[in-house]
């Protein structure tokens, strides 16, 4: 069993005249073999914080800790066996049509995503399961969702992928997945690649959408 972890950063918005409009939205695949490894990581670092500030959620948000703890996260995450996908896009360089159906934009993004891994071969393609995300924010993770990958994976590469969407909560190696997502993210959205550059070796494929 192998498992790839999902989970974006950015938003589908396209309207630039609001000011949390995201220019970039990517999407981050991270891949493992052994998820226990990753889970252990993710209560490790929680322990810790509960121990020095009484922290009492279960669940880790990159964008809510202090530096220290995703510098730490992040060195912790370096020295594991997994691997790191991402595909991003400069949202202004979207067809318009596109922009008009975010939820054929999230699912093709995606996919897109899943076919490089498939047609490079860059993880082990037997008994894989993806396990996206599910955020309040994120009305795309249906079951549309999941058909639909589903379904191209087994039509065009002869492979059959499950597909399942869980809370952070409920899966702890989506909390180190946000961790990722969010160092990328910073790299392209603001410049900063401090983050970015503690995972940098792990990234086995990083390509764009719509260049």
């Amino acid at each position: 069993m192998a498992y790839i972890f999902m989970d974006e950063s950015g938003d589908l918005g396209f309207d630039f005249s609001k000011k949390r409009t995201t220019q970039w939205f990517l999407v981050t695949f991270l891949f493992c073999k052994e998820k226990r490894l990753i889970e252990k990581l993710v209560s490790k670092i929680h322990t810790g914080l509960k121990k020095i500030h009484k922290k009492k959620s279960g669940v880790l948000h990159c964008h809510k800790e202090s530096p220290t703890t995703r510098f730490r996260l992040l060195r912790e995450l370096a020295g594991r066996d997994c691997q790191i996908m991402v595909i991003y896009l400069n949202k202004k360089k979207v067809y318009t049509k596109l922009q008009e159906e975010k939820s054929v934009l999230y699912n093709y993004v995606t996919n897109i995503l899943l076919n490089r891994i498939y047609e490079n071969k860059l993880v082990p393609l037997d008994n894989l399961t993806l396990i996206a995300s599910r955020k309040e924010t994120n009305r795309f993770l249906n079951e549309n969702f999941k058909s639909y990958l589903a379904d191209k994976i087994k039509v065009n590469h002869k492979h059959k992928l499950q597909v399942i969407i869980k809370t952070p909560h409920e899966e702890k190696s989506l909390q180190a997945t946000d961790f990722i997502s969010w160092s990328i993210f910073r790299k392209y959205e603001y410049g900063d690649s401090s983050y970015y550059d503690i995972i940098k070796s792990l990234i086995i494929g990083e390509s764009s959408l719509f260049a």
